[in-house]
């Protein structure tokens, strides 16, 4: 009997136990989710995260207002401190490949019209567009989120223009007479047998010309084809354009956001649907 009531009383203490159990949490299931403090006393690390996100925001509009005020004092050393290089212009003009070139060319890319923009933003201006960092309006201007480097300016200046189609002129002098009819070079490729040039066409197709890499872009190229298409994969700006000659099929991947070890170029050749050919290229950049 006195065991009996032993279980008895064992059991009446769990019952109870889980009773105040459900209490706290129906109590706690009850707390709207706007109660910051049942968040902070429940989880801690909730709040570290909030107030880290709340930090990298305070940073990244402390850096716009940094990159601002250099370039209202016109700090060109300054601003050339806080550049990715090579700071890549559009093809065919040349890259700006250190802080030495850059002060040489400031002027060329940030324009008083640019100037003017960056001096006078204001925070509601510039916009985080996840890992791609932080953009000045349409994107003119690109800085990383976490220290405020310019990794991009997308604006080109009216000398940048004038240059731009200086070159391509020039460009359409060198290379032999059936490819000087086109709108805009796009890439200059270097593989391991082959020397490649693509060109964007009125029409807005692509043409391949391809050589020996030991040749040059003045001489008959051994393969040209026609009406060429982009497709682009994902918002990383990787692309490839693709040629149909008969049975054959070239494909030219631009790789611009990859591994560590990841080529520039490469360029893959199918017959008949299977992979004959594929060769890792470097851009030329002349």
């Amino acid at each position: 009997m006195k065991q009996s009531y032993s279980i008895y009383l064992l059991f009446a203490l769990l019952l109870c136990s889980c009773n105040q159990q459900n209490g706290k949490d129906s109590a706690e299931s009850n707390v709207p989710l706007g109660d910051t403090t049942r968040i902070d006393s429940a989880a801690p690390e909730i709040q570290e995260a909030m107030e880290a996100s709340d930090e990298l925001e305070v940073a990244e509009k402390d850096s716009i207002l940094r990159m601002i005020s250099l370039f209202k004092a016109k700090n060109i050393d300054a601003i050339s401190e806080k550049i990715s290089y090579p700071l890549e212009r559009e093809y065919p003009i040349p890259s700006i490949k250190d802080k030495a070139e850059f002060k040489q060319r400031f002027q060329e890319v940030f324009d008083a019209f640019l100037v003017a923009k960056i001096t006078n933003s204001k925070i509601e201006d510039w916009s985080e567009v996840g890992w791609r960092g932080i953009m000045l309006d349409n994107g003119e201007v690109w800085m990383g989120n976490s220290d405020g480097t310019i990794t991009s300016v997308n604006y080109q200046s009216e000398f940048e223009k004038q240059r731009k189609e200086t070159l391509i002129a020039e460009d359409k002098e060198k290379i032999h007479p059936s490819l000087k009819t086109f709108r805009l070079p796009t890439y200059k490729i270097k593989t391991k047998n082959y020397l490649i040039r693509i060109d964007e066409l009125e029409n807005e197709k692509y043409r391949y010309a391809s050589w020996k890499v030991s040749d040059n872009e003045s001489s008959k190229p051994e393969i040209v084809i026609q009406n060429g298409t982009i497709e682009f994969g994902g918002s990383g700006g990787n692309h490839v354009i693709t040629f149909v000659n008969g049975k054959y099929t070239y494909k030219v991947n631009r790789i611009i956001l990859g591994e560590g070890d990841s080529p520039e170029i490469r360029l893959i050749v199918e017959k008949d649907g299977k992979t004959i050919l594929t060769q890792d290229g470097a851009l030329i950049l002349d």
